[in-house]
């Protein structure tokens, strides 16, 4: 009987990426920015797979948007406002809230100005997810890696984690418009 208890509870158990949403939401509740931007980073490792992951606020006139947390700070500083990328880039991601997926250095020098340094830290391809509230983008998640290594899939699994973000999107754009 015991084995077939221990059994039972091992089916029971939730799976591992529930386990890191449940982690993250911990975070997000106790409202800790860093927090929240470690479990993000550490699920989303797991689950999609990242060389560097960044995470940006765009600033309240969408000009710019600030880097709240880097995977990479010594190679890739937050606290600096970046340029919201090329035009075609900015209207997808940022005025629209879509997703991109950049596939190779081709796709990352359409929507950066700045690619080759990305690819000077290893990375070929980015996935792009935006957080999006009230009909305005307020943040976004950028995870970057080898070339080809995102797919459409990827998207639904970071998005939920991307959105944990939203309350520290918020209170970084209420800094900045005080």
């Amino acid at each position: 009987m015991d084995e077939m208890n221990d059994a039972a509870t091992v089916n029971l158990a939730p799976p591992r990426p529930m386990l890191l949403l449940n982690e993250a939401c911990a975070a997000a509740r106790r409202c800790e920015t860093d927090a929240v931007c470690h479990a993000v980073d550490k699920a989303l490792g797991e689950l999609v797979g990242h060389k560097l992951l960044a995470v940006y606020y765009v600033a309240p006139e969408a000009h710019e948007i600030v880097g709240m947390y880097s995977s990479r700070p010594d190679a890739y500083p937050v606290g600096s406002p970046h340029p919201v990328c090329t035009p075609a880039w900015n209207d997808l991601v940022i005025s629209r809230g879509q997703p991109f997926i950049g596939c190779d250095m081709d796709d990352l020098r359409w929507a950066y100005d700045d690619a080759d340094y990305f690819n000077s830290l290893g990375c070929a391809s980015v996935l792009n997810v935006p957080v999006v509230v009230k009909g305005e983008t307020v943040g976004m998640v950028s995870l970057m890696h080898d070339a080809g290594w995102y797919r459409d899939e990827h998207v639904q699994l970071a998005m939920p984690f991307a959105y944990l973000l939203a309350p520290a999107f918020a209170a970084a754009r209420q800094l900045v418009e005080a």
